[in-house]
Order: C-alpha cells, then sequence, then structure tokens
C-alpha cells in the first residue's frame, strides 16, 4: 500500500475527512446480532426455568409444585403429548399440517387395546398400534399428493372419519382389559424417571437425527423454506410430502401405544385431548433453541413449559377450562412468532 492510500478509520492529510471503518461497523453489527439471536433461542428456556421457580416459591404452590410426585407427574404425562408434537413437526417442516395425529393416536390405542384384550403378545399390539398410524399416514399423502386435496382439509377429514370408526368400534365404551405388564411399563420410574420420559427422549433423538442428519431431513426443510426451488433442483416433493406424512401416522400410532400403557385404558375421546396441544408445541418450537426453523429441541422446550405453566396454575386453584385457554394462546403465539421469525430471516 502506497502513502497515498486511505487507510479506513484514519485521517491521511489535514482537512479531509476520515473515511468510515466499515470493518468494524461489520464486527458491532454481526456481534449485535449474534447476541439477538442468542436472545431469540433461549428466551423460552429461561421463561420455562423462570415459570418454574416462580410456583416452587409462590405460597399457595411451593408445597406440591416441587415435590418429585409433581415432577413425575408432569414428566411421564407429557411424554405422550411431546411425541404426537414430533409427529406433527415433521410435516410442519415442509410446511404441511397433520391435524389427524391425535385421531390416530387414539384409533392406534383402540386397536391395540382391542388386540391385547383378545390375547396377543404385546410385540403384536406394538406393531398393530405402528401399522395403523403408518396407513393412516399413507391416507393423508395419497389424498394430498395424489388427489390435490389441501393438507388441512385431507387430515381434518381424516379425523373425522377416525372418530366414527372408533366409535363405531367401541360402542363409545372404554376398552379396560389391558395387561398388567403394559400398564406396569407405563406407570414404572427407572432410577426416578419415568420409563415414558425415557421413550419420548428416544423418539426425539432418532427424529432428530431424521431431521437434522439425514438427506431426507434436509430436502424436506428446503422444501419447506422455498417449494419452487426445491423443484427446480430436482427434488420429488410429492414424494417427500407423502413420506412426511407417514412419518407423522408411524409417530402417532406409537404415540397411541405409549399412551395404552401410560393410562392402562383405551378411550374412545382420548384421542380429542391431544392434537391442540401437540400443534401449540410443533408451532411454537419455531421460536426456540432455532429461531425461524422448527425444530426438535424446540418442540422438548415448549411441551415442558406449556406443561409446567398448566401444572402450576392447576395447583394454584385455577379453572380447568385455564388450559384451554393456555394451549390455544400457546398456538397463537407459536404461529405468530415463528411467521414474524420467518419474515426476519428472509428480510421481508
Amino acid at each position: 500500500m502506497s502513502t497515498a492510500d486511505p487507510v479506513p478509520g484514519a485521517v491521511a492529510d489535514a482537512g479531509q475527512t476520515p473515511l468510515p471503518d466499515v470493518g468494524a461497523a461489520s464486527r458491532r453489527s454481526s456481534s449485535s446480532g449474534g447476541v439477538i439471536r442468542h436472545a431469540e433461542a433461549y428466551a423460552l428456556p429461561a421463561l420455562l426455568v423462570a415459570v418454574a421457580i416462580l410456583f416452587s416459591v409462590l405460597p399457595s404452590t411451593s408445597d406440591t409444585f416441587p415435590s418429585m410426585p409433581n415432577v413425575q407427574t408432569i414428566v411421564g404425562n407429557q411424554s405422550v403429548v411431546g411425541i404426537i408434537a414430533l409427529a406433527a413437526l415433521i410435516p410442519l417442516v415442509c410446511n404441511q399440517f397433520d391435524l389427524s395425529v391425535g385421531a390416530t393416536l387414539g384409533l392406534s390405542s383402540i386397536l391395540s387395546a382391542s388386540v391385547l384384550s383378545s390375547g396377543a403378545s404385546i410385540p403384536v399390539a406394538i406393531v398393530v398400534g405402528i401399522a395403523v398410524g403408518g396407513a393412516v399416514g399413507v391416507v393423508n399423502g395419497l389424498l394430498i399428493t395424489r388427489a390435490g386435496v389441501n393438507a388441512v382439509i385431507a387430515t381434518l377429514g381424516t379425523a373425522i372419519v377416525i372418530h366414527g370408526i372408533v366409535t363405531w368400534k367401541t360402542g363409545g365404551e372404554s376398552i379396560v382389559d389391558i395387561p398388567a405388564s403394559v400398564t406396569n411399563f407405563g406407570s414404572a420410574n427407572t432410577l426416578g424417571v419415568p420409563r415414558t420420559f425415557v421413550a419420548l427422549l428416544l423418539v426425539a433423538l432418532a427424529v432428530y437425527y431424521l431431521l437434522e442428519h439425514t438427506p431426507f431431513g434436509r430436502y424436506l426443510y428446503s422444501l419447506g423454506s422455498n417449494p419452487s426451488a426445491a423443484r427446480l433442483v430436482g427434488l420429488n416433493t410429492n414424494r417427500l410430502v407423502f413420506q412426511s406424512f407417514v412419518a407423522s401416522g408411524m409417530l402417532s400410532g406409537a404415540a397411541g401405544v405409549l399412551q395404552l400403557a401410560r393410562s392402562g385404558s383405551a378411550s374412545p375421546q382420548v384421542g380429542e385431548n391431544f392434537t391442540l396441544p401437540a400443534l401449540a408445541a410443533a408451532f411454537l418450537s419455531a421460536a426456540a433453541i432455532r429461531p425461524g426453523r422448527f425444530n426438535v429441541g424446540g418442540v422438548i422446550i415448549a411441551i415442558f413449559f406449556v406443561a409446567v405453566l398448566n401444572s402450576g396454575l392447576n395447583l394454584a386453584g385455577a379453572a380447568a377450562y385455564v388450559s384451554d385457554f393456555v394451549n390455544g394462546i400457546a398456538l397463537i403465539a407459536g404461529v405468530a412468532l415463528s411467521a414474524a421469525f420467518g419474515r426476519g430471516r428472509t428480510g421481508q
């Protein structure tokens, strides 16, 4: 560099205006952006911790909320919701909505219970539950990719049909003749940790690997980010969407078997209670860990944030309908935040 060359941020000659140090400004902007991204990523986990601390010290809940039985109940009960939320997450990654996850869980639970009550072995019942879920996923996938039905309409219609099938199969009555070995697994703890929670962790790890470390997962994210570009680079988008619904159905079926073990019976109304919390957690995942991107870690954080909040409110004496408010607000907030982070990521 010659002496005549200007040096960023320095004055070459008296009377000259200093040139801005573009590099320093860029570094400050990058540093500021990194702080903001970290704040966005860990805001929901921090809020989860804050809510847990609040109910642990609040006089009306300080004796019950932080107790080990309550913690085990929260962790055990949310395991099934967590798996259903992961089922909803897979199609959501490619911007498809599966509103049949709760109904599929209910159908899987009913048919698995029927098989067990007729004397079949536990492995057979597990296979039946997962296969039933996979069959529902195939139907959804074909309706969306072959018949051209919108995913919301297709899966909502499937859920209504499943409700009719369950009512016809059960006559509106629960199936309670479940082997003790099944219910013991659902209610037992290992080293103080509910076994159903261990099952959730294993499923979460499998879904995380599928989405983050396989071509299938990368293709799904690409399809969700820009469908036109995904088609232009040669991705078989219909096949990806179809496969995402099959995976969602199989996970929902597995969750139905786990719910059967957890509750010890199969109720014809059980599926109705899972769809809204699952969708709320799936959407809220885009506001945690990896903002603007639906992700497995965000699902787990969202599930337990809503669960801790509901548990604390119930122990504080809040009315039962308050949980509906919490789940509904969580769903709205999840959709709004995922849209906001998505706009921020694309600069729109």
